[in-house]
Formats: structure tokens, C-alpha cells, sequence
């Protein structure tokens, strides 16, 4: 222990460490709204980072690696009676000690942020993400710490540093999707949907990719001649073949598996009621007056809907709603906190499309029309889809410019004849017929 201590003082440990904790908490703050909603977003935001830490790792391993030929030791150390392995063991211990620490380190700074907002814990596979994604900054550290020892040049560090880069995002966009999940710490951790996970089948191939790494690091840091050195690249190799052997070959188990748990709905207990994944229940409470409040406009319909979920389908979750069972499925956004986020955008969500859901094998959908029906229900001023929803940056001016004028039309009639008109929209919708017109003034 003691000579492990020494090791931390007095090597790149502490510093690459160090290095690991300000580049992966620094970058976790620069973009909470990433990962604020719960513990796996976490995981998944920091195994994504490893496409800076890893290369970081590799290049602190190269430094390290170089210490004896720097200090011109090397033939002193090679006429001792030790053997060489004995001596290089402080050296990889206080590396891989540092660098698993650190990773750890980053995830409790991001823990920290979450802990009062995040009530959905995945405990099982956030901690096979996390300690996944130790292990292979174990295993990128300890190659480097080979290879530097191997080609002790000054140069050697921060060319690998720039070849991890390249290593990392290549094996994610240059190589088939079964062949990047067994190989690279980052492949499945970009979010296609909230409620997205990395499958355990897929983390232990990459455990198994990671461990071989690292046993061929330490192989050649430890190698004595060039037949040792040939020898140790035999357990990267077989690590990767076992890898990619049982590494799943499902796209959606590869790229975007589900946690069919943080789907699970959370309800209010009286009605109207309002639902929200279990991943973003602590909303709930925010939500339901608003979600609420866009169910009573609606309620000037016949046969209105009674309750408003949040749609959990998602992108790359094709699962179709009926337009019948009574639901208004809307999105719940995460603010960077952990809370509700636009908070403003809920009502009117709730009432467009006038509670049916839009379904692409309709073709006679028309925004104008269903805008001004909708904000007659509201009584309020039709406002573009930019003033409304985060995701529209722009749209044409014109759009709600008629929608406006639909809707003044409205205004003009009696309640009777304007909401006679609102549920010929509405019914039109639900059977997928054309809805222009049927607030126009040629319909009166």
C-alpha cells in the first residue's frame, strides 16, 4: 500500500484523474437538459462522453508509460533482481485506481443534480452502464501505458490522444452496428428517446472487449523482448472474437432498447385523469392542472376526451393510438433542472388536432383549419407553431395568418352554429376525411 501511495504522488495518476473529473463534470453541466430526467439519461450522457475521456485515458497511459526511458532508468531497474512484472504492478494499480474513481466521481457530480427530481432508479442496469464504462477507461489507460513503454517518444502521447478520437467515432459510424457495440464504450449511448437504455447483453460484450484490452496493455507494458510483446496481443484478439460472438445482432437491442419499466404510466388518483411515464413522475404535479384545463375546452366537444397521457411512444416506437378510446397523448418535456419544462406549450397540445391524434395515413390533415378550431375552443388568438412548441423554428407566415381568419369567422357565429362546426372538424378527423371548408363561410 505504501508503494501504491507513492505511485498516486508521484505519477500521472493523480493528474489523469483529475483531468477526467474536469472534462466529465464540466461537460455534464454545459448540457443538463441532456440527462436531467432521470438516472439512466445519466449513465447513458456520460458513456457518451467517453468519446473525449477515452482518449484522454489512452494518451495519460502513453506519459506514464515513457517515465523510465524519460529518466534514463531503464537498464538501472533491468539489473535488479525483481521481477519486472512485481515492479510494474504499483504503476498499473494507481491508474486504474485513479481513472475508475474519476469516472465514479463524474457520475456522482451528475447524481447530485438529479437526486431530488429523479424518482425512476434502474439500479441494476445503471450500475452494469457505469461500471462498463470504468472498465474501459481501464482498459484505454492500461494500453496506453504499453504502447508508451514500447515507443517511449514524446510524440507517442498526444498522437494516441488524437488516434482514440478518430478509434471512437470511427467504430461508431464506419462499422456494422453488432461489430460497434462490441467494441466501442460510446456506440448505443446517443438518446433516440427517453426512455431509452443499453441492453445488459450488449454491456457484457463490451466487458468482455474492455477486460482484453486491458489484459493486452498490461501485457505489453510488462513484456520483456518482442515475443513477449507478439504474445500479449492474443487476449485482445480472442476478448474481441468472444465479443462479437455473443454480442446480439437485433437493431432495436443494439441501438435503441426500451426500459419497458421508466414507460410505465403514473396516474392521478382522481379524475380527469392525467398520466405520465414513470421517468418523468415527479411532473405529475405540475402537469395535471394544465393538462386538465385543456381537457375542459376540449369538453365543449360531444364525446370529448376524458384523460390526457403522456406519449410514451416516441421516436423509433412505432406503436399506433386509437383516435377513439377517449386519450390526448401529449409529449412531457425535461427541463434542465429535472422539472417540467414550457409549461405554457401543455394546453394548447392538448387541444390540437381537437384530441385525435395525428396519424400520417391520413392525407386531408390541414393546420389551418384545425388551428382555428382549436383556439376557438380556447378562446384565444390562433399563434404560430414557433410563439408554441419548442421542436418549430420556423413556419410559414401564412399559416396562421388564415388560421386567424378562420377563427374570427368563428367568432362572428353564434356559439350553437361555431361549435356545430368545430365537431364537424372534429369528426371529419376521426374518419380521415377532408376538413377544408367546414369553417369557411361558403359552409354556413
Amino acid at each position: 500500500m505504501n508503494i501504491l501511495g507513492i505511485e498516486l504522488r508521484r505519477s500521472a495518476a493523480l493528474g489523469a484523474g483529475l483531468i477526467t473529473v474536469a472534462v466529465g463534470a464540466g461537460a455534464l453541466y454545459v448540457a443538463t437538459g441532456r440527462w436531467a430526467s432521470g438516472w439512466m439519461p445519466l449513465a447513458m450522457t456520460i458513456r457518451e462522453y467517453l468519446l473525449l475521456l477515452w482518449p484522454l485515458a489512452l494518451a495519460a497511459g502513453a506519459w506514464q508509460g515513457r517515465r523510465e526511458h524519460r529518466a534514463k532508468v531503464g537498464e538501472l531497474f533491468a539489473t535488479t533482481a525483481r521481477p519486472r512484472a512485481q515492479r510494474m504492478l504499483p504503476v498499473l494499480g494507481a491508474m486504474a485506481v485513479t481513472l475508475a474513481v474519476a469516472y465514479l466521481l463524474v457520475t456522482v457530480a451528475g447524481l447530485g443534480w438529479i437526486v431530488t427530481t429523479a424518482q425512476h432508479v434502474p439500479a441494476l442496469n445503471f450500475t452494469v452502464v457505469t461500471i462498463v464504462g470504468a472498465l474501459s477507461l481501464i482498459g484505454a489507460v492500461w494500453l496506453g501505458l504499453g504502447i508508451g513503454r514500447m515507443l517511449p517518444a514524446l510524440v507517442t502521447a498526444p498522437v494516441l490522444a488524437v488516434a482514440g478520437v478518430l478509434l471512437v467515432f470511427l467504430s461508431i459510424v464506419r462499422t456494422p452496428d453488432w461489430l460497434a457495440a462490441a467494441i466501442s464504450p460510446v456506440h448505443g449511448t446517443a438518446p433516440f428517446h427517453d426512455f431509452q437504455t443499453i441492453d445488459n447483453r450488449v454491456s457484457g460484450a463490451l466487458a468482455i472487449s474492455m477486460v482484453a484490452l486491458a489484459a493486452t496493455g498490461l501485457l505489453l507494458f510488462v513484456a520483456g523482448g518482442w515475443r513477449a510483446r507478439t504474445a500479449a496481443l492474443v487476449p485482445v484478439l480472442l476478448g474481441f472474437t468472444v465479443a462479437v460472438a455473443v454480442v446480439p445482432r437485433d437493431e432495436d437491442v443494439l441501438n435503441w432498447p426500451v426500459d419497458p419499466v421508466a414507460r410505465e404510466l403514473v396516474c392521478t388518483d382522481d379524475t380527469p385523469t392525467v398520466c405520465v411515464s414513470r421517468l418523468h413522475a415527479n411532473v405529475l404535479e405540475a402537469l395535471t392542472p394544465l393538462a386538465r384545463e385543456g381537457l375542459t375546452a376540449l369538453a365543449k366537444l360531444p364525446d370529448a376526451p376524458t384523460a390526457v397521457h403522456e406519449d410514451t411512444r416516441g421516436f423509433m416506437l412505432d406503436e399506433d393510438s386509437s383516435p377513439g378510446d377517449g386519450i390526448v397523448r401529449i409529449p412531457v418535456r425535461i427541463d434542465k433542472r429535472g422539472g417540467l419544462a414550457h409549461p405554457a406549450t401543455v394546453v394548447p397540445e392538448v387541444v390540437r388536432g381537437l384530441g385525435v391524434p395525428y396519424d400520417e395515413r391520413c392525407q386531408h390533415r390541414n393546420e389551418v383549419v384545425e388551428r382555428a378550431a382549436a383556439y376557438w375552443l380556447l378562446n384565444r388568438e390562433p399563434q404560430s407553431d414557433v410563439a408554441v412548441v419548442p421542436e418549430v423554428f420556423y413556419e410559414e407566415p401564412v399559416i396562421n395568418a388564415e388560421a386567424v381568419t378562420l377563427w374570427q369567422g368563428l367568432r362572428e357565429l353564434s356559439d350553437d352554429e361555431a361549435l356545430a362546426r368545430v365537431t364537424a372538424v372534429r369528426d371529419a378527423l376521426l374518419t380521415c376525411a377532408d376538413v377544408t371548408g367546414i369553417l369557411s363561410e361558403s359552409a354556413r
